[in-house]
């Protein structure tokens, strides 16, 4: 793959997939810990319609992916701090209009071939430099806040009845996070698309949790396998001519199973 990285797109994808992987690592981990898995998949499928806004007004898919993505987080927020006890169905509800709406507006927009396939499994290697300086934005960003307001994220994500005690705005903390992974599932979509998205929050997360004792630690160490398995997917798919994100998560899964293995082995 060496003499491949003489090409501006592979530099661009390897980049993408080094800055998404650190942004997915760090929230990833702030996701498993605060049980919001299934809110992020909720977050990943409205997103659609937010591409399929910017595809109808002709305006940058992130730009229109994040603005959607946003606002269903700051609903999500809004509907699990009130009424957590709906919060499946309003889940599935906006899941399911947030495609449907996406759709609608790809299939009505005058001349646009809808390349499906890249949304639902990602485009890495048609990622441009405006990509990559937004990519690269978000993830200063987290960092920013992570390290300004690590303690009182670490006390929400662990014990949010002891934050609210200590005096600090669990609904703000709350809601701030979804929208970081908001932000960071956009982001993600075109690494590896919709389908495959809450894989890569997940998986190296997973395999950090086994091995960290702060949730610091499981960050940094979520953010290097992410990394890892993503320019090993990357490497898998050009060799192989696959789908890019389809072999990262491959390539994810795969070492989450032998990490398994190795350690029933071991004990």
């Amino acid at each position: 793959m060496l003499e491949a990285l003489s090409y501006d797109f592979i530099q661009n994808a390897l980049i993408a997939g080094l800055l998404v992987s650190m942004a997915s690592g760090i929230i990833g981990s702030l996701i498993v810990v605060n049980r919001m898995v299934f809110l992020a998949g909720g977050i990943a499928h409205t997103a659609y319609g937010g591409i399929g806004v910017a595809v109808y007004f002709s305006l940058p898919i992130f730009l229109g992916a994040s603005i959607f993505a946003v606002l269903a987080a700051l609903l999500i927020a809004s509907i699990t701090l009130k009424h957590r006890e709906r919060m499946d169905t309003f889940i599935g509800l906006m899941w399911a209009v947030g495609m449907a709406v996406g759709v609608v507006l790809i299939d009505i927009t005058p001349g646009y071939q809808a390349d499906f396939m890249s949304y639902l499994f990602g485009s890495i290697l048609a990622v441009s430099q405006s990509d990559l300086w937004f990519m690269g934005g978000l993830l200063a960003v987290i960092i920013i806040i992570i390290i300004f307001w690590y303690r009182d994220i670490l006390a929400v994500s662990y014990d949010s009845e002891y934050a609210n005690l200590r005096g600090i705005n669990v609904p703000f903390f709350y809601t701030l996070i979804l929208i970081l992974s908001a932000l960071t599932v956009v982001v993600a979509i075109k690494v590896v698309g919709l389908i495959l998205v809450i894989a890569l929050l997940t998986i190296p997360v997973y395999i950090a949790e086994r091995l960290s004792n702060t949730l610091f630690s499981m960050m940094i160490l979520s953010g290097i396998f992410s990394s890892v398995f993503t320019i090993m997917g990357l490497w898998f798919s050009y060799e192989y001519d696959i789908s890019s994100g389809a072999s990262i998560i491959l390539i994810s899964a795969g070492s989450l199973f032998l990490f398994l293995g190795v350690q029933r082995v071991l004990k």
